[in-house]
């Protein structure tokens, strides 16, 4: 066997192997399209070799014309798997001159097999066979065609080309890629350039383009491998970073999981298949995933991943999961999709994580909520009830106190008041039969009979006091008529002011109004020492205020706080849904404020 066909069979035969090799992997990955690109230059190469080694044995014209036309099939296919592989692997390379590339190396494929015998010869007259490195060759004579040409052309396009992708692959910083596969191209297209040079008759030398383009297929070749190998150590990498990741999953309690969604497979990490009672190994699909999802979810989890792959929103749900023994485990689960460059949903990572933890301690805090809640209930009621008492035991002092003040007022009147009169009736009749004598003492008579007539206009004073207000009436009259009754008693200066435009006062309101404002003056009169006092009644637009303002000796909240007196005129308010409140004045004295709102109810009180 001569060495020219061991050689070229052996060119072929690599090209054959590192075709399927890529081929192989190109099944396995769909979208590594440079690989099936590689796969069909190496196919072609293998073929250009092949009918190559028959052109160098050829003895026939006819047999040597029909290989020059059937060549140009797997050229035009090399050509344009190189181009190709150069736009999609490197990136590079100006897309005017691969489309130009394209079509007129299609044309030269077209012209080709119109023209006779081909597009490279207008006639081949015979077969000149000589002696090449020991073995006898042949090469063809005749005439060449004029269209060749444009093969040529077409040949000067793809060495422009690829000068001009080396060019830019070097300059973006791959001088290694730039120097093999572009460096290779480049040559290969130089190469080649000794098939029109055959034609012409300018060098005598066999067809030897195979070779030319099995160096680019090699370049290729090797470039593949290494990112093939890249890959294999990536996945060595990933391996061991996964089995950290799991480690990790562990530790924190929570799993990663991958879904496929071209393939509707499910990656789970081996934690969470044991929990979920998944098999060890083996594909899952979703809807098995989904089976273990408790049945009230599963409509709720399908339909938030659907809106996820659709709408590419962030997938984030808490679900329920049944347990092989029946169990009942919370999971919360968060992911988001990702899509190819063409935006078609591809895979949906994220990660789960056991909240059945925290879901237990959160239905633990709502029943200590709802126990809270009913204990503060408990309590508010009792405290209401307390305070339902204090204020029935309150309005019974203050009840007790009224029966009691009325009690002694007929006590005085109708007791202390009566003797005074008989006394001072007594000290007149004396008066008159000492001054019938002529006697000195009748002054002194006349001076007991004043003292108990005084006396006596003091207790019925006092009696009135006493008795209360239970129908004062019209409050504004009734306030002037006790300052008035005040100010001759007691010698203080008395003024009353109210707004002309008042409302109407019901009696309960008025009588307790009243009531307060009577306590204000004898405590600014008894305690206070005052000598005017001021009670002025106005109305604004949601209350009215009653208040009572002296110049005495002033309040001191630490002693008079919690005094009786004080403790009464607040209550009396609180009764009508008001407020009392008792501070120091600007200068002296003391100011009594009862705020009482105008939509009060006082009647349901019941009070006297």
């Amino acid at each position: 066997m001569s060495w020219i066909t061991v050689v070229w069979s052996m060119n072929a035969g690599a090209c054959f192997v590192l075709a399927g090799v890529c081929f192989v992997v190109w099944c396995k990955e769909r979208e590594s399209w440079p690989h099936l690109l590689f796969s069909c230059s190496g196919v072609a190469a293998a073929v250009i070799a092949l009918i190559e080694l028959a052109m160098l044995h050829g003895t026939t014209v006819g047999q040597y014309a029909a290989l020059i036309r059937w060549i140009h099939v797997p050229v035009w296919v090399l050509t344009l798997s190189f181009v190709a592989f150069v736009r999609l692997y490197l990136h590079a390379g100006r897309r005017w001159l691969a489309w130009s590339i394209y079509g007129l190396r299609t044309l030269v494929l077209i012209l080709n097999f119109i023209s006779t015998p081909n597009i490279n010869f207008r006639a081949i007259t015979s077969i000149r066979q000589f002696s090449w490195w020991g073995e006898i060759v042949s090469v063809p004579v005749g005439v060449p065609n004029p269209w060749g040409l444009l093969s040529n052309v077409s040949l000067l396009l793809l060495l422009i080309f690829s000068v001009d992708a080396t060019i830019t692959v070097w300059r973006r910083g791959d001088r290694q890629r730039a120097l093999v596969v572009g460096g290779s191209m480049i040559l290969g297209a130089i190469v080649a350039w000794h098939v029109p040079l055959v034609i012409w008759g300018v060098i005598d030398v066999p067809f030897f383009l195979s070779f030319a383009y099995s160096g680019i297929v090699l370049a290729m070749g090797y470039e593949l491998s290494k990112d093939m190998l890249q890959t294999a150590q990536l996945a060595h990498k990933l391996e061991r970073s996964e089995q950290r990741l799991n480690l990790a999953a562990d530790s924190a309690n929570f799993g990663v999981w991958e879904w496929d969604l071209n393939k509707d497979e499910v990656s789970v990490t081996p934690s969470r298949r044991d929990l979920l009672g998944l098999p060890a190994a083996g594909e899952i699909k979703f809807e098995h995933f989904l089976s273990r999802v408790h049945a009230d979810d599963r409509d709720r989890i399908r339909q938030a991943i659907k809106d996820a792959i659709e709408k590419r929103k962030v997938y984030d749900s808490e679900f329920r999961v049944v347990l092989p023994d029946g169990g009942v485990r919370w999971m919360t689960a968060r992911g988001t999709v990702q899509a190819n460059k063409r935006g078609k949903p591809m895979r949906m990572l994220g990660i789960s994580l056991d909240v059945t933890g925290r879901q237990q301690a959160e239905l633990q805090a709502r029943q200590q909520r709802v126990e809270l809640e009913q204990l503060r209930q408990q309590k508010t009621a009792l405290l209401e009830k307390e305070v339902v008492e204090r204020a029935r035991l309150e309005r019974e002092v203050i009840e007790s106190c009224g029966r009691e003040q009325r009690r002694i007022a007929y006590d005085l009147h109708d007791g202390v008041g009566q003797q005074l009169v008989g006394i001072a009736l007594s000290a007149k009749l004396l008066e008159e039969h000492l001054r019938a004598e002529r006697s000195a003492e009748a002054d002194r008579a006349s001076l007991i009979a004043e003292l108990a007539n005084g006396a006596a206009r003091q207790v019925r004073l006092t009696a009135r006091t006493l008795e209360g207000a239970d129908g004062v009436g019209d409050l504004k009259t009734a306030l002037r008529s006790l300052a008035a009754n005040m100010s001759e008693n007691c010698g203080v200066k008395v003024t009353v002011k109210a707004d002309s435009s008042s409302l109407p006062i019901s009696p309960p309101v008025a009588a307790q109004l009243y009531r307060v404002a009577q306590e204000a003056m004898r405590n600014a009169i008894e305690h206070g020492a005052a000598r005017e006092v001021l009670i002025q009644l106005t109305f604004g637009d949601q209350d009215l205020m009653l208040t009572v303002q002296d110049d005495g000796k002033g309040f001191d909240a630490n002693i008079n706080g919690q005094g009786m007196g004080l403790r009464i005129m607040r209550y009396r308010a609180q009764c009508i849904g008001g407020s009392c409140e008792v501070h120091a004045g600007p200068s002296q004295g003391t100011i009594v404020h009862c705020r009482v709102p105008l939509e009060a109810q006082p009647a349901v009180f019941g009070l006297p």
